[in-house]
């Protein structure tokens, strides 16, 4: 039997919790979760996605994203437009509050790298990786 150290999904968890807990200094000074946060990426990104495809990237169901969509809404950060063809569909884009936000949270990664004592090279294949590990088993 494996010990819990040899078990990639602890590493994995207490990684991202580790993560969470680093960032959230600067979350928090932007009234911001991390949730939020990954949000703004996308829609910075992307320029405008459904709720239902912000779910797909950020692997949260309807009832978890919602919430978290009506909050950054409420905050200005985000617009969310019903579409008229189909009710059901909900556009959301940023805003300009939401843009100026995503640019001061640019520097956010750099705080795990600099805290962290992995190389450029390093980096390079734990990213590699992770994706790898996540596309072959959503």
């Amino acid at each position: 039997m494996r010990s819990l150290d040899d078990h990639v999904c602890f590493s994995t968890y207490v990684a991202s919790r580790s993560i969470q807990r680093l960032y959230q200094p600067l979350l928090k000074e932007h009234n911001l979760t991390y949730p939020q946060y990954l949000v703004l990426i996308i829609l910075f990104e992307k320029q405008h996605l459904t709720v239902n495809e912000i779910g797909v990237y950020l692997d949260l169901g309807s009832g978890t994203l919602t919430p978290l969509l009506k909050r950054m809404e409420a905050a200005e950060l985000i617009q969310r437009v019903r579409r008229v063809s189909d009710e059901r569909i909900v556009d959301i884009t940023l805003t300009q509050k939401g843009v100026e936000t995503r640019k001061l949270m640019s520097k956010l990664p750099d705080v795990l790298t600099e805290s962290s004592d992995l190389s450029d090279d390093e980096w390079a294949t734990l990213t590699v990786l992770m994706n790898k590990l996540i596309k072959s088993i959503s």
